[in-house]
């Protein structure tokens, strides 16, 4: 009867511990699979995609898979078109990233299944029926803002004159006279363009004001984000803030990846 009993005993508390085992390894595997660790970056107008290489060197070192878009900047259909190409291949949920007329585009993007979270890096953030020229219109622009009118071809270009001190004043000469070179040929119909089902308003939503920005003044940036509710951090920085401070810019975009990981 004793050697019964214990081995009952035994056996109880190896089912006991099995089953512990079995609860542990699922939550781990439970939290593998909600983790969020994809990123997509799209760029802006005067501007390509090279221009995330420290944001990808930051946030690829911390574990996340980084896909830069290379927008061809022909429309906003086209924009949207790429950054969705971009989308589909990802293998699970990302965190999707827009700086300046990038905003524009993760906005009508950001509908895509696979889009856990927005992150607006000093950005255009329209609402539907709205243009990316409205918001900017609605703040007069700095003496050091460089956007020329369109020219023949409706191609919108910045003045190389003013490009260091209006685009990317806290970047270094030589990174800016780069910038510059590498540029994409915006053509202005984007500017004109309305958003037609904005992404922000089911979307977890999070925004970088660029509180030295020439190019989007801070209040438009503010004033966007405020009306979409958006969670709002301010970066002391120009227009190109994910260039100057992309610890700063990473930590917004994982504090977006740690929550959207947490909601599934």
């Amino acid at each position: 009867m004793k050697t019964q009993s214990l081995t009952n005993k035994i056996k109880g508390r190896l089912v006991a511990s099995a089953i512990i085992l079995s609860t542990l390894v699922g939550a781990v595997t439970k939290a593998e699979a909600q983790a969020v660790k994809n990123v997509v970056l799209v760029h802006g107008a005067f501007a390509d995609g090279s221009g995330y290489k420290a944001l990808y060197n930051v946030l690829t070192k911390k574990g996340y898979n980084v896909t830069v878009v290379q927008n061809p900047l022909s429309s906003l259909e086209d924009d949207v078109k790429a950054t969705q190409v971009a989308l589909d291949k990802q293998d699970g949920p990302a965190i999707l990233v827009g700086h300046s007329w990038g905003g524009a585009v993760i906005t009508q993007a950001g509908n895509h299944p696979k889009v856990a979270a927005l992150v607006y890096v000093a950005a255009f953030q329209p609402d539907n029926g709205e243009t990316a020229l409205q918001w900017l219109q609605t703040a007069p622009p700095a003496p050091e803002n460089g956007v020329l009118a369109p020219d023949d071809k409706g191609i919108v270009y910045y003045d190389k004159a003013k490009f260091h001190a209006g685009f990317c004043a806290d970047i270094s000469k030589d990174e800016a006279d780069f910038m510059y070179a590498s540029q994409g040929a915006f053509y202005a119909k984007g500017f004109t363009t309305p958003i037609t089902d904005a992404a922000w308003k089911n979307k977890p939503t999070y925004g970088i004001v660029a509180t030295e920005d020439k190019s989007i003044a801070p209040e438009i940036e503010r004033a966007m984000y405020k009306r979409s509710n958006t969670k709002v951090t301010e970066i002391k920085g120009s227009h190109v803030v994910f260039m100057s401070q992309p610890e700063a810019v990473a930590k917004v975009i994982i504090e977006a990846a740690t929550k959207a990981s947490a909601s599934k």
